[in-house]
């Protein structure tokens, strides 16, 4: 059983890594608005810049021999994201067991929450089985990375 997601905060000072993304017009519908498909490469990319922040390349970490399988995503969509809107997607790594981690994401448009959200990772080996969290991860769960308070 997974554990239960983590609540997003609110409070930008809390994140310790922000990512901006320029808003494409391939990313919304016929409405101009950003569709909700969108966002979730948008965590990808921040997720991989956050762990490069954090010191870990994650195309090594991959070689190594270790994936982060996104086993769950929950976005809540706040305000509409329009194209051209420039977003700062901001993170941290929130929760960690021995075999998953979660990280909590905030998206920004011009001060404004736009949306919130929570991706949960299991650390699966290169065959994609389950294996413990390795102890520099758990360190990026305490340390630059962390969410802070």
């Amino acid at each position: 059983m997974a554990a239960e997601l983590i609540v997003p905060p609110f409070d930008v000072a809390r994140y310790p890594f922000a990512h901006p993304i320029r808003v494409r017009f391939a990313e919304t519908d016929a409405m101009g608005i950003v569709h909700h498909a969108s966002y979730l490469p948008w965590l990808e990319e921040a997720r991989v810049a956050l762990l490069a922040h954090g010191g870990h390349d994650y195309a090594q970490v991959h070689s190594n021999g270790l994936d982060l399988a996104v086993i769950e995503v929950n976005v809540r969509y706040r305000q509409a994201i329009r194209f051209g809107d420039a977003v700062t997607v901001h993170t941290g790594v929130g929760e960690i067991s021995r075999t998953l981690l979660q990280i909590a994401y905030l998206l920004e448009v011009d001060g404004q929450t736009a949306a919130t959200g929570v991706t949960s990772h299991a650390c699966v080996n290169g065959e994609g089985r389950p294996m413990r969290v390795p102890e520099w991860l758990l360190d990026l769960g305490e340390g630059a990375t962390a969410l802070r308070g």
